[in-house]
């Protein structure tokens, strides 16, 4: 019963809460491993395949776990910390992503015969998700400046907000709003008009 309390005492504490309590107990870092491992590594798979991110994943949280001192204990969630994290090991890997997306739009090149619908691209590149990385988008991706993809792709695929990635990559959210603009300018294009990053945010 101890332990089922315990894990529930867990699950109801912010990230922040959790991180105080390491300055007791480090051992407390699992916690913050097994709530944001997932996305992070998921994450990382859509930029970079599976391989890589086993590896940019598991070096997101030894980053994290290191550094756990200089977290801002004023923010009660530590995703927008620990997606910039796996930011930076990414940026290193430019070149695989980039091969990434010119295999993706090779294969769906390839698979495009002369019965296929011709709208079927701007259906696949709706939404911007791991399936949904073929073809033009795959292509436009490539194209977008490394810095304004990054933007664009935390908003899309981490779910961060603008204010969450100008935490995230320690920019002013004036940046963050200028790249998320061109890169969207540049998908668009590419997709005839459709707006794969579209968010709630941009709803409310």
């Amino acid at each position: 019963m101890a332990v089922v309390t315990r894990d529930v005492c867990a699950a109801e504490e912010t990230d922040a809460e959790i991180i105080r309590r390491m300055h007791g107990d480090p051992a407390v870092f699992d916690a913050i491993f097994d709530r944001h491992y997932p996305a992070i590594h998921g994450y990382a798979t859509r930029r970079l395949g599976r391989d890589l991110a086993d590896d940019v994943a598991a070096e997101t949280f030894l980053v994290a776990f290191d550094h756990w001192r200089r977290y801002d204990t004023t923010q009660h969630s530590a995703r927008p910390w620990l997606f910039g994290i796996a930011s930076n090991l990414i940026a290193g890997h430019q070149r695989a992503e980039a091969r990434r997306y010119r295999a993706l739009a090779r294969a769906e090149r390839a698979a495009d015969g002369p019965d296929r619908h011709d709208g079927t691209a701007d259906r696949v590149a709706v939404r911007l998700d791991a399936q949904a990385v073929r073809g033009r988008l795959a292509a436009a991706l490539e194209e977008i400046a490394p810095a304004d993809r990054e933007v664009v792709l935390l908003v899309a695929w981490a779910d961060l907000t603008s204010e969450e990635v100008a935490r995230a990559l320690e920019i002013p959210a004036g940046t963050v709003r200028s790249r998320l603009h061109r890169a969207r300018t540049r998908l668009r294009a590419a997709l005839g008009g459709a707006d794969p990053t579209a968010t709630r945010e941009d709803s409310e």
